[in-house]
Formats: C-alpha cells, sequence, structure tokens
C-alpha cells in the first residue's frame, strides 16, 4: 500500500508519563495505518495503551506525558509538530471528529443540546468563525440532516432538549452527530458502545458501518472486544501492553491468527470458548515493563529470546504484520491454543 492510500499513520511512537513511582512507559515503538475509507480497530486488554493511542493522536494527552520518539503522519503532515493552538485551529475537530466513551459524562447537563453541537460547528466548521446569521442557519440545518442520519426522532425538538431527555442509546447517536459535524476525514471513537446494553450496541455499530459508508470516513475504533472488531472493522491491530503486535485484515486476524496473544485473546471470546477462559497472569506495569516481548512472561510459547529484545516486526505479501520470534526467517509457528 502506497503511502498516498493512508489517511494515517503512526510510525515508532513511544510516549512515557513521569509518576510519584518512577517513569510509566505508556507505548512502545507503536505502528499503525489507517487507510483511506478504512475501519480500523485497535483491540486489547484494559491497561494495553489503546485509548492513551486515540488520545496521542488527537493531541490530548496529560500535561506530563513525553513523546519520546516516533510520527503521527496525517494527509502528510507530522502532528507531533504543530502546537496546541495549531492542532486545534486545523485538524482536533475539523479534520479528526471525536466519540467519546460514556455518553452519560460527555455532554453537559445545564446546556441543551442543540446549543452544544451548533458550538462545535462554530468554532470547527470549515465556514465557520464569525458568527454570521446565515452561517449559523447553514450549521443548524446541516445538524439537523445530521440528526435524521442518526436516527433521532423529531430533529427540531431534540435541539431544545437537555441531555437527561435523552436515553444512552440516544446520546450516543448525538455524540455521533457532533464528531461528524464539521466534515472530518477521520473520526477517532474510543469504545464509544461500552456503557450500552447489548441490544443498543449491536444498533450503534450498524449505525457508524453505514454513516462510515455513507460519508467516506476513514474510523479508528478503539475496544477490547473482538466481537465488535468482526461487526465493524475492516482492519484490526492488536496492542499488548502498550507494543503493537499483530495487524491485518480483520478477517484474516479472526481466522488465521499467528501472535500467541492474539491466538488468547480469541480463545478468551464467548463465541469460541467452550467454558470461562482467560490469559494467566496480568497485562505487565508500564512502570516496570519486562524485557523484549512484553508478552513473554505470560507466553505458553516463549524462548530465551523473546526476553532479549522487541522482536522485528514481520509482513507478509497479504499485509499481514506479526511481531514475534516465531515469525522469523527459519523459524517454526507454535500451534494454536484450542
Amino acid at each position: 500500500m502506497s503511502a498516498g492510500d493512508l489517511l494515517l499513520r503512526v510510525e515508532g511512537l513511544r510516549i512515557s508519563i513521569p509518576t510519584d513511582d518512577g517513569v510509566a512507559q505508556i507505548l512502545d515503538h507503536v505502528d499503525l495505518r489507517i487507510p483511506r475509507g478504512r475501519i480500523v480497530g485497535v483491540v486489547g486488554e484494559s491497561g494495553c495503551g489503546k485509548s492513551t493511542l486515540a488520545r496521542a493522536v488527537l493531541g490530548i494527552l496529560p500535561r506530563a506525558a513525553r513523546v519520546d520518539a516516533g510520527r503521527i503522519v496525517f494527509e502528510g503532515e507530522d502532528l507531533l509538530a504543530l502546537d496546541q493552538r495549531e492542532l486545534t485551529r486545523r485538524i482536533r475537530g475539523k479534520e479528526i471528529g471525536f466519540i467519546p466513551q460514556d455518553p452519560f459524562l460527555a455532554l453537559n447537563p445545564t446546556f441543551k443540546v442543540g446549543t452544544q453541537l451548533l458550538e462545535i460547528m462554530r468554532w470547527h466548521a470549515p465556514d465557520g468563525g464569525d458568527g454570521g446569521g446565515g452561517r449559523r442557519g447553514a450549521h443548524r440545518a446541516r445538524l439537523l440532516d445530521l440528526l435524521r442520519a442518526v436516527q433521532i426522532a423529531d430533529p427540531e425538538a431534540a435541539l431544545d432538549r437537555y441531555p437527561h431527555q435523552f436515553s444512552g442509546g440516544q446520546r450516543q447517536r448525538l455524540l455521533i452527530a457532533g464528531a461528524l459535524a464539521c466534515r472530518p476525514r477521520l473520526v477517532i471513537a474510543d469504545e464509544p458502545t461500552t456503557a450500552l446494553d447489548v441490544t443498543t450496541q449491536l444498533q450503534i455499530l450498524r449505525l457508524l458501518r453505514d454513516l462510515a459508508n455513507r460519508f467516506g470516513l476513514s474510523m479508528l475504533f478503539v475496544t477490547h472486544d473482538f466481537g465488535v472488531v468482526a461487526q465493524l472493522c475492516d482492519d484490526v491491530m492488536v496492542m499488548y501492553a502498550g507494543q503493537s503486535v499483530e495487524g491485518g485484515g480483520t478477517a484474516e486476524i479472526l481466522e488465521r491468527p499467528r501472535h500467541p496473544y492474539t491466538q488468547l485473546l480469541l480463545a478468551c471470546h464467548p463465541d469460541r470458548a467452550q467454558d470461562l477462559a482467560g490469559i494467566p497472569g496480568t497485562v505487565a506495569s508500564p512502570l516496570a515493563p519486562p524485557p523484549g516481548c512484553r508478552f513473554h512472561p505470560r507466553c505458553p510459547s516463549a524462548r530465551p529470546d523473546c526476553a532479549v529484545a522487541r522482536p522485528a516486526t514481520v509482513v507478509d505479501a497479504g499485509g499481514h504484520a506479526v511481531g514475534c520470534v516465531l515469525y522469523h526467517a527459519g523459524a517454526v509457528p507454535a500451534a494454536r491454543p484450542s
């Protein structure tokens, strides 16, 4: 895939945060590719750095966070080279939209929904900025169209209601409309269905897929659930303890997982496990990560060289990438766990 086919690429990203107990190595040489018009899932256990990666792309990391290495290239421009003012003016909210995790906390309960969503458009819409009545009218008309697209009943009345007057699923639809309001090229969704019941979750996933196709969006979808990945994503990148360990097309990863962590993670899914299953041990602490491959203390296929250095990433002709010594030249892959 040529660079021109990629909307976003993350290369060798390393992020650390100083704490009272030492320096936490949150991300360790993470790589990610998002092609134009594709939905890419980032999946892994809690604490693997998925949300930190999403926030790094948005430029909303904690103030103490340090980017030690790497690049985040969006439309040929390294976002890490931009200051916060430039990110806010040109990128965040305008070129890159965001759907937050919790629909119950993301909206201000003291303001009407219309006021909050139109304020986003006032600051970030491509034709916004002067507060003119004509533009306010155009923004309102577009917002009403989006509310219809996300299946909010009676959009005119919805704009005059407060957040508490909507259900969780309706609030998430409002946040999706807000993320699309300024016609972004990329939308980042940080586990946006976690707080919803299963039926509503399925509705939201179908809605996101339909909207991505309708508006030609690329999407970065953060989740811990391979079931969600199977429903929504074209491609997937698996993270473990701040490292990207495997990536490729969703169907390929689901049918032929190569990294032992991906295999074990899939084996835990209720659709595949015959009994309650889990992965022994816990995710490595970013304050004291193990050397080499961070998964090796929990890995049933670990070799002595796994603890020496992080394995190089091997990419096959189909774009399936895996960072594991089992797939280096001359190595014999271990059998998949049953």
